[in-house]
């Protein structure tokens, strides 16, 4: 389901940052551009084409204080690019870290996983060592059906 700009505001507001066109912008190509995986080169790309005069710095730095704010997510998929994508508090208010990737060896394709299978995992090592985890990163590499059809 689609964020409105309307949320965007509110979210921008709740998190004590200033209204401003970048950062709106930012954050609507991402919630556009789902499971893209976007590097900030990507996102400047797509912001240039209506705002010719944003700069990649602002884009930069936009990202960095969105994701601080924890409204985007920086994931490295080991590509040497960092990429960023709608961070999971705006995406359905799941929470933080549940959302995996699923990166395909022969041809590069980078599948999103959704599905959470950790969370037993998790309560596991709490009770265990008394560690709280709050966030977790996975990623499971192979072949993705296409190119085991091949």
């Amino acid at each position: 389901m689609p964020i409105s700009k309307e949320e965007f505001k509110k979210l921008l507001k709740e998190k004590g940052l200033k209204v401003t066109n970048q950062r709106l912008l930012v954050l609507e190509v991402l919630a556009e551009h789902r499971d893209h995986h976007m590097t900030a080169e990507d996102i400047y790309d797509l912001v240039k084409e209506d705002y010719p005069d944003i700069g990649l710095a602002t884009i930069y730095r936009t990202l960095q204080l969105l994701l601080e704010m924890q409204l985007v997510d920086r994931i490295n998929l080991d590509d040497g690019c960092v990429r960023y994508e709608i961070g999971d508090q705006l995406d359905g208010g799941r929470g933080r870290h549940h959302h995996h990737h699923l990166i395909c060896k022969t041809c590069g394709k980078v599948l999103p996983f959704r599905h959470d299978l950790l969370d037993e995992l998790e309560r596991h090592i709490e009770k265990e060592t008394g560690f709280h985890v709050l966030d977790h990163e996975l990623k499971f590499y192979g072949q993705c059906k296409e190119c085991l059809k091949r």
